[in-house]
């Protein structure tokens, strides 16, 4: 079956869910593949936590595919002036390139503006090309850098008016 056929489903969840938990684990072991370590920015799970923030896991036919989330951020950028940093952004790699994490990053942006903000910021680093590709596609911009890897020159900071 392709992903065409399947059945999507994006499910808000708490960080703790067990498919959101191995998900987050699968993509720490993919950072620490591309860049040498995990993801060391600092999270409080309860960040995710509404009104505040958001987290979703993808399915496919009921299997966990894909998570995103969003946290409240004080970065103001692009003449925001409430904004969202987009997190843990992951799609299993055998379900890569059939658009599952554009629909996950728009899900993102919806609930966003609905939760009442304006801007979206993101960290990414020059080893996820397919992400920066991923985002540039969808309109954001490099902003100036910010949060925990702000100083490694693998570091790549963006964002978007919503």
């Amino acid at each position: 079956m392709s992903v065409m056929d399947a059945v999507l489903e994006l499910r808000g969840a708490a960080y703790s869910d067990p498919d959101a938990v191995a998900l987050v684990a699968r993509v720490q072991k993919e950072y620490a593949e591309r860049y040498g370590t995990p993801d060391e920015t600092p999270v409080d799970p309860a960040m995710f936590d509404p009104p505040d923030g958001f987290f979703v896991v993808a399915y496919l036919d009921g299997v966990p595919v894909g998570t995103g989330a969003w946290r409240r951020s004080p970065v103001v950028a692009l003449g925001g002036t409430s904004g969202v940093e987009i997190k843990r952004m992951y799609v299993v790699p055998e379900h890569r390139g059939g658009g599952l994490a554009r629909r996950i990053l728009a899900e993102l942006e919806t609930t966003a503006v609905a939760a009442g903000h304006d801007q979206v910021v993101l960290e990414t680093g020059l080893k996820q090309p397919e992400a920066i590709a991923l985002y540039e596609s969808s309109g954001y911009v490099p902003i100036p850098g910010f949060g925990h890897y702000r100083d490694s020159d693998l570091n790549r900071c963006f964002g978007k008016r919503l």
